[in-house]
């Protein structure tokens, strides 16, 4: 399986990443036919395992179905208790790339070596309430930085501002680093918390339910995301 790793991606250019969570799950192949149309450079796929967060969502038998009409990188968030019993099955599926939370259980170091040695890129991410103090340890062993400006679980939330000073403290800390990391946030992303959380540093933008519900349209909310 050929992959599309977030390395080969610029850490220099915004980019777009609509989540899944919220499309039209009758329509799936569609809406992300949308979105691919539209310009997004990756797709955002949330999964949650109903422990870590109070939600449950898709598993990797959805990701392969969809691996079979997108041609777009996967991003995949693993939203669980325990991502290293999960990894290998997304990876098998299609994931060009995967976020582990840093509150998560299981040696999270080795988790991050796995998904790299497949051929993925790596991430690392944390909850609002989490210091990035705690994101130390892995900046050295990722591709990619998510910040959640939400609480992790649920789309449609609104976006918490004060989680801004993170972002900038993290893209301050990644530009120290000999290799590229992209910073991605999520969470009540759109055309006004945008321009907020790029200007802060971050270059991936993931949004929801402001792209796959926006009455403008799929191809309009990227192009003001970018904008």
């Amino acid at each position: 399986m050929q992959r599309r790793p977030l390395t080969a991606l610029p850490a220099d250019k915004v980019l777009v990443a609509p989540s899944i969570l919220a499309a039209d799950f009758g329509r799936l192949a569609e809406e992300i036919s949308g979105v691919e149309a539209a310009g997004a450079e990756l797709l955002h796929i949330d999964v949650m395992d109903g422990h870590f967060v109070p939600n449950l969502s898709i598993g990797p038998p959805v990701v392969q179905s969809i691996r079979t009409v997108s041609a777009l990188p996967f991003d995949v968030h693993l939203m669980l208790a325990d991502p290293g019993r999960y990894a290998e099955a997304f990876i098998a599926a299609g994931a060009d790339h995967i976020t582990i939370h840093v509150e998560s259980e299981g040696d999270l170091a080795a988790i991050l070596e796995q998904i790299r040695s497949s051929g993925c890129s790596s991430g690392i991410t944390l909850r609002p309430g989490t210091p990035a103090s705690a994101l130390d340890p892995y900046l050295n062993l990722v591709d990619m930085v998510l910040v959640m400006t939400v609480e992790p679980g649920f789309g449609g939330q609104s976006f918490m501002a004060d989680q801004i000073p993170k972002i900038r403290h993290i893209a301050r800390a990644l530009e120290e680093l000999d290799h590229p990391v992209h910073l991605e946030v999520d969470g009540g992303l759109d055309a006004q918390t945008a321009p907020l959380v790029v200007e802060a540093g971050a270059n991936v933008l993931v949004a929801g339910s402001s792209v796959f519900r926006n009455p403008a349209g799929i191809s309009e909310a990227v192009r003001r995301l970018r904008s």
